[in-house]
């Protein structure tokens, strides 16, 4: 494969989230053997979006779950006797059985943490970004884009902002001729939005936090260092 860096990191997303068919994963899984850097975008993917599970509650599972999922187990070896009893537990020590399954709980979480952000009357989100810091690739804030085009904004971190400085989150769509300001964001408080008067959000659309003067942007375009970055994934 000839990917360049930006299209692996793109398909290091997608596989991380999930959100791609299964067998698009299939390959990705068989590629990750022998591509170190699309291991290294898999993993950088992987720690970038940990943060995430914070948000979502801790769930106790029922007690009846392992047992029926032995049961379920047992079952099948022995219905297909010693070979695929041997089958079973090579694939149960398969390194990357347990890689793909980590990946795996991380989207989940992620979706998770994402749902019960949104209120319960409201739609589940369409899209989600992670902003991170281009410098460390930290997750640094999740935007959250509705399928009624609503528009959630919330911090993962602290940022430090310096005195007559402030945050002004953008966009901007691949047909786009410049970014568009969505306005200055509080660095420990969440922002909601209704995007009416722009396009729907589309996959792949950037999303950045620059620093501004304190009343924003005095050209109506980025002016000031990036903060946080990053591109939309759709998850539903």
């Amino acid at each position: 494969m000839n990917d360049s860096l930006e299209q692996l990191q793109q398909l290091a997303g997608e596989y991380v989230l999930g959100t791609m068919p299964a067998a698009a994963r299939r390959e990705v899984e068989q590629r990750l053997a022998h591509e170190p850097q699309l291991r290294a975008e898999v993993d950088a993917w992987e720690r970038r979006l940990l943060p995430l599970t914070v948000l979502a509650e801790p769930a106790e599972p029922s007690a009846r779950l392992w047992p029926r999922i032995a049961g379920s187990v047992q079952g099948r070896a022995a219905a297909s006797g010693g070979a695929a009893s041997d089958g079973w537990r090579r694939w149960w020590d398969d390194l990357r059985l347990w890689r793909g399954l980590a990946g795996g709980a991380v989207a989940a979480s992620l979706v998770l943490a994402a749902l019960l952000l949104v209120k319960p009357e409201a739609p589940g989100p369409a899209y989600m970004v992670v902003l991170a810091a281009p410098q460390d690739q930290g997750a640094g804030w999740i935007v959250q884009a509705s399928v009624d085009r609503q528009l959630t904004l919330t911090p993962l971190r602290d940022t430090v902002v310096p005195g007559r400085k402030a945050l002004q989150f953008w966009t901007k769509g691949s047909n786009w001729s410049a970014p568009v300001s969505l306005g200055l964001v509080e660095p420990d408080r969440s922002l909601k939005l209704a995007l009416t008067t722009l396009p729907p959000v589309e996959p792949d659309q950037l999303f950045e936090i620059t620093l501004e003067p304190a009343t924003g942007s005095p050209t109506g375009k980025p002016t000031g260092p990036v903060l946080y970055i990053g591109r939309a994934v759709k998850v539903m």
